[in-house]
């Protein structure tokens, strides 16, 4: 299973704004500069996130975006889902369904893509925000910048 770009930039587009949003609106431009992303990529993705009310967007001369609650109620899982859609490796784990496979009376291997895709949820929906936002402050301290 991949991550695509897409599901890469939202989960650093928010850990962006967890980390330099917390008392103010964020310029898409300047989160775009600072991950060395299109800001018009960015767009898009943004647009997918503030439709799923995961951040929300003030206009004017002080606006730009900001996460519509803590840091600590977002899971990596909640960012990638909206981008990505669901996150097991095969459709007739995520909506199994009569005749939609020919093999489905006889897979044995349904079984090892249903254990992959809970794996993969357990690990992205036990991690969040607030975690991955400390560790890059950390790593911004470390080399003494401020991002």
């Amino acid at each position: 299973m991949k991550i695509s770009t897409r599901g890469r930039y939202a989960l650093r587009l928010m850990v962006d704004l967890a980390v330099n949003g917390e008392e103010k609106c964020i310029p898409l431009r300047e989160i775009a500069d600072r991950q060395q992303v299109s800001d018009k990529y960015l767009e898009q993705i943004i647009t997918k996130l503030s439709k799923a009310g995961l951040v929300k967007s003030v206009r004017g001369a002080q606006g730009g975006y900001v996460l519509t609650r803590s840091p600590q109620q977002y899971t990596v899982g909640m960012i990638l889902r909206q981008t990505e859609g669901s996150l097991v490796p095969v459709s007739c784990v995520d909506h199994p369904q009569a005749g939609h496979c020919s093999q489905e009376e006889v897979c044995v291997t349904q079984e090892v893509w249903r254990k992959i895709g809970e794996a993969v949820s357990d690990v992205v929906d036990h991690i969040t925000l607030a975690e991955l936002a400390e560790k890059k402050k950390k790593i911004l301290e470390m080399q003494g910048l401020k991002q």
